[in-house]
This record gives C-alpha cells, structure tokens and sequence, in this order.
C-alpha cells in the first residue's frame, strides 16, 4: 500500500467524462505542481458514498481551497459516464469525478480490495492529500467503517 512520503505511481490514467467530451488523463498530470486532496469510494451511487463521503466534500469545498487545496478529485472503480452521472446527480462541480474502470490506479496505490459477486474489484475507502504528485497524509478506512476519509477529518488534518 501507498504510504506518506511516496510518490503517486507514474504512468497510470484516469478517465474523465466533461461537457468537452471523454479524456484519458495521465496521473503524472493530474497531481503535478498541484496540492490535491484525492478521496476514493467503493462505489458511485452506494449508500454511504452518496448520502454522506461526496457530500461532505462537496459541502465543505470553499474551506479545503481556503486551506490552499487546488483541486479535489473523486475516485471510484467506475467509468467515466457512472462518475459524470453522480457528480451531476450530487451537484459536485466544484469536484472532478474521475472513473478508474479497470482499477489499475487503485491497484497500483494498493487500495483495491476484491467484493467478490457483490461488485468485484473495488477500492478500499480513503483519503489522501497529494503534494506534487507525493502523499503527504492518507487516511484508509477499515472495512464498514467511515471516520477517517470524511471530509472535515481531512480538513482538519491539512
């Protein structure tokens, strides 16, 4: 698993559904010459990942900016039109909702878990802050549970 001081693997795209179409972006891209707060969920659309995880961060955006967070990037093991769709559905604009349809990104941080026949190879829930593409803090959640990778967790961790 991916720990604080690590740089995020190179090489590794996600995908991102916009008003400008479907892009593949390169991770080395996405977290360079940036401070990023990443937050991962098992799935869009999911219980707790809709009624709470998405909309905390969506609620609590103007504080993470004023804290001199560029961006904030949702991931999920879903494609780019689920993760559209859901952002839409939650009003996350201010949120890039970015699909990781084959999980490579997330296997690669060592965040994937297996569900077996209830959704397959997902990610384990998790938040992280990305200093130019390094983690500087990363909060994993244990199984069920939904303490740590809350946004105001986060926001008072920066």
């Amino acid at each position: 698993m991916i720990a604080i001081g690590q740089q995020l693997p190179q090489h590794i795209t996600l995908s991102e559904l916009t008003a400008d179409g479907m892009s593949t972006l390169d991770a080395d891209t996405l977290f360079a010459n940036k401070k990023v707060v990443l937050f991962a969920v098992p799935g869009a659309f999911t219980p707790t990942c809709s009624a709470a995880h998405l909309p905390g961060f969506i609620a609590h955006e103007a504080q993470f900016k004023a804290k001199g967070v560029d961006e904030i990037y949702c991931v999920s093991v879903n494609d780019a039109f689920v993760m559209k769709a859901w952002g839409e559905s939650q009003n996350a604009t201010g949120i890039r909702m970015l699909g990781d349809g084959d999980a490579s990104f997330t296997k690669a941080l060592g965040l994937d878990k297996d569900t077996a026949s209830f959704g397959g190879i997902r990610s384990s829930r998790y938040a992280m802050v990305v200093n130019n593409s390094v983690v500087s803090q990363l909060f994993v959640e244990q199984d069920k549970q939904f303490e740590v990778s809350k946004a105001e967790h986060v926001l008072a961790n920066l």
